[in-house]
């Protein structure tokens, strides 16, 4: 009997997630150890056994697999669903670097789930607190690039995101409950949060819907969530792999670029090195996309900057608050708010 912590893990469980992704395997015991504190979903590295050949499936992957009571899963089913059928449907068309997956299985409600996704130890995870240098910001632009181009404007990203769209009723929604959540946020910041950052947040607060509701002639994939939090890196910087997907969407891509950018560096150094950055984002995505003008690139990158407010608001809504997470979200809002106000974000809506 395998020693797992929980059922998700135990040998019949993996072998049969194994079998449905088309893998002819059979696993006879699996060790498993965590990886962080997720609140939605937990993490594990495991080491598999074998009864008989391997398949050239490997003994070591990463497992991921839903926390908490049923009530809680029920909550978090719709995260789960889009990070499998990422994983599934659309990972394999994107030339950025994501873990490989050898299993990717959910239910139908989408409240139980399994991922079986390559190692990628000993990779440097990024710290969204620290920030990261210009170096490193080049490489995540440029793999960003490899997130947004394959399928930009492609009309399989409409069907795969069917569900998800933005309908008069979601902007309503968030019209209803953004500028309460944005006074939740500030009444818990209190004096955390200088008197300008609060000031752009507030007045950002009743015009989140109609950003959402701005989407480009041609929608792409938004990661959702790209920040070097999800961002590991090799120790040569030759490359970095992006993980947790349970954000993924369909819209404005540059949404994407602007909020890494802007959370990722400090305000002086963003300013100096933003430029550069965009041109290089830009001419990567150019070899899959042939008529996006580095202007509409610029021109979409002061728009995106209204990922920020989004993230940092219905972010700190969801987290349990910690220590870290608490310090990781006024850094974000202080370092985006600067780069709102940089580019006018709030007069362009």
């Amino acid at each position: 009997m395998s020693d797992v912590p929980v059922p998700e893990l135990q040998p019949d469980r993996i072998t049969a997630y194994l079998q449905a992704s088309g893998h002819d395997v059979t696993v006879s015991n699996v060790s498993a150890a965590p990886i962080g504190t997720g609140q939605m979903a937990a993490s594990y590295r495991i080491r598999l056994t074998f009864d008989g050949d391997s398949g050239g499936v490997p003994s070591g992957l990463v497992a991921k697999v839903p926390v908490g009571p049923p009530e809680r899963r029920q909550l978090s089913a719709n995260s789960y669903r889009t990070e499998v059928d990422f994983y599934r449907d659309l990972a394999p068309f994107l030339t950025a670097r994501t873990p490989r997956v050898w299993a990717a299985w959910r239910n139908e409600t989408g409240d139980e789930f399994a991922l079986l996704l390559e190692d990628l130890a000993p990779r440097i995870p990024g710290d969204q607190i620290a920030g990261c240098s210009v170096d490193e910001a080049m490489l995540a632009v440029r793999n960003l690039a490899g997130v947004h181009g394959p399928l930009w404007g492609d009309e399989r990203l409409s069907n795969h995101f069917a569900n998800g769209a933005i309908t008069v009723d979601v902007v309503a929604g968030i019209d209803a409950v953004f500028p309460a959540m944005t006074d939740l946020y500030m009444a818990k910041s209190g004096d955390q949060l200088s008197d300008d950052v609060r000031a752009i947040y507030q007045q950002f607060a009743p015009l989140a819907g109609r950003f959402v509701a701005s989407q480009p002639d041609r929608p792409g994939i938004v990661h959702g969530d790209y920040r070097l939090d999800n961002l590991l890196f090799s120790a040569d910087l030759s490359d970095v792999a992006i993980v947790d997907w349970q954000t993924v969407g369909l819209g404005l891509s540059a949404r994407d670029l602007s909020f890494f950018i802007a959370t990722s560096l400090e305000p002086d150094v963003r300013r100096e090195a933003e430029s550069d950055l965009v041109k290089e984002y830009h001419r990567v995505l150019s070899a899959s996309v042939g008529d996006y003008s580095l202007a509409d690139c610029m021109a979409e990158y002061a728009v995106g900057m209204f990922q920020m407010p989004l993230v940092i608001m219905f972010g700190s809504a969801i987290a349990e608050s910690t220590e870290r997470g608490d310090e990781m979200f006024r850094v974000m809002a202080t370092r985006g708010a600067a780069a709102i106000k940089d580019h006018g974000t709030l007069e362009l809506c």
